[in-house]
């Protein structure tokens, strides 16, 4: 595969501003094509790890690297348009709020970085490290943290509005609807929030920690535990309404798309479901382990997992793969016509 860089001449993808395509946890719905990339037209090296996954905004690629770097980057040219410094590593997958991007810290803190000029405007602070993604809803930002509490502050000053102490640490990334918010914790329970107070209206355990970020479709909260079970609660009581267990921990998060639901466990394949039932529809094995969040794109599903996947959306079957030479745990964007993939070993590449 070439990795000469080349000007991209494609019109501008949609925006693609949080985990998995937007806050409904689709995955992205983009014409991708059912043969592998032909060729890198890019290829932005980093410096070092790459743990998060990338977000996109007006032509501008925003990836966050371990070494606390949060790197602009011109989809166009694959070159840098700024850098912003954090003060600690970074493992948050960051999000977007306008013009303005989000972003958790391991200094405890999540980060509103300008999207033009990449200078700091405000930061919130919590007690240990953020590893979930920010979520924002009504002009209001979610985050949960380490130190076991779900925080809302202000999406324009980062002002405090409430926190929440729940059970354990919260490596999640919260599922925001109008009046709840969904969360797993460390404590091995899922949680329903009040958006506007932070109060716990119900919370269902299963048999381990959670690091799964929740989606909710058609009423039903569907999750992963490290109990190997995928789980379907009730969004309204927590009930289980069915579970699936897998071979080990579930810690990917699940992509959905009207009554399919799709996911990866650590025994190493992709499970499809039938969200309404709880049917499986296929597995299929795609590495060693997938802790990676699959993408839904035009009737394929993509994973990465040691390497790049895209899987028959019907049958589960692997029509193409693309093999990147480090090690992949990032979640793919899906554009019209190229795909934006970050690697553990520093590397954001866009293939076409």
């Amino acid at each position: 595969m070439m990795m000469t860089p080349e000007k991209a001449t494609s019109k501008s993808p949609p925006d693609w501003p949080t985990l998995l395509g937007d806050n409904a946890r689709t995955g992205g719905h983009a014409q991708v094509r059912f043969h592998s990339p032909e060729k890198a037209v890019w290829q932005y090296r980093t410096g070092s790890p790459v743990r998060s996954a990338p977000v996109f905004h007006d032509s501008v690629l925003y990836a966050a690297s371990v070494n606390g770097v949060l790197h602009a980057i011109n989809v166009a040219t694959g070159t840098s348009k700024w850098k912003f410094e954090a003060a600690g590593q970074v493992h948050s997958t960051p999000s977007l709020f306008g013009n303005t991007v989000l972003l958790g810290c391991d200094d405890g803190k999540v980060y509103a970085v300008d999207g033009n000029s990449g200078k700091k405007l405000w930061e919130a602070g919590s007690q240990a490290e953020v590893w979930s993604s920010p979520v924002v809803r009504n002009e209001i930002v979610f985050f949960g943290s380490a130190d076991g509490k779900v925080y809302a502050v202000d999406g324009k000053n980062g002002q405090p509005t409430w926190s929440q102490e729940l059970g354990g640490r919260i490596y999640c990334t919260i599922y925001a609807e109008e009046h709840q918010l969904y969360v797993g914790c460390g404590d091995g329970k899922v949680y329903s929030i009040e958006t506007d107070s932070g109060k716990i209206l119900w919370s269902t355990a299963t048999g381990n920690g959670i690091d799964s970020s929740p989606a909710v479709v058609d009423n039903l909260v569907l999750i992963g535990s490290e109990d190997f079970v995928f789980y379907a609660l009730d969004a309204s009581n927590g009930e289980v309404r069915w579970k699936y267990e897998t071979g080990l921990g579930i810690a990917s998060s699940p992509a959905v798309s009207g009554d399919f639901a799709v996911i990866g466990s650590k025994d190493g394949f992709l499970y499809a479901f039938e969200v309404q039932t709880g049917h499986l529809r296929w597995k299929t094995a795609v590495g060693e382990v997938v802790t990676a969040s699959p993408v839904i794109g035009s009737g394929v599903v993509c994973i990465q997992a040691g390497g790049a996947f895209a899987l028959d959306m019907g049958s589960g079957k692997i029509v193409w793969q693309a093999g990147l030479g480090g090690a992949i745990q990032s979640v793919p964007i899906l554009a019209a016509d190229s795909i934006y993939l970050a690697s553990l070993s520093g590397e954001i590449y866009a293939l076409r």
